[in-house]
């Protein structure tokens, strides 16, 4: 049997199984939304309260979902990205009860990495 060698930031320590306490619950989509200017991106809320933000390029998607996307088990939130011709786009989901935080943190990077044409 082979142990793996304890690195940076790890500890064999009882201090490395201590319980820790974890945000739960969606939190304020304000953080996310808050995020889109008028300047860059449309803003339409649907008649289910659905939010859909998309960039006025079309190749930036973002929709909130606050009681599931329809056709999906719990899908809350959907960021896509659309490709090019030589490069494919992608696309991430979170739940419904993902924390706005982390999503805030996932669209921030996303759009840290858009470049002005």
């Amino acid at each position: 049997m082979t142990v793996a060698p304890v690195g940076p930031g790890f500890s064999t320590t009882s201090e490395a199984l201590r319980l820790r306490e974890w945000q739960l619950g969606s939190g304020q989509p304000t953080l996310v939304l808050d995020q889109f200017s008028a300047e860059d991106f449309h803003l339409v809320v649907d008649d289910r309260a659905d939010v859909h933000v998309s960039s006025k390029d079309g190749r930036f998607y973002l929709g909130w979902f606050p009681l599931g996307r329809p056709g999906t088990d719990g899908e809350g939130w959907k960021i896509a990205v659309t490709g090019t011709a030589e490069t494919p786009g992608f696309h991430v989901s979170f739940d419904t009860q993902t924390p706005a935080d982390v999503v805030a943190a996932v669209v921030a990077r996303v759009l840290e990495s858009s470049n002005r044409l």
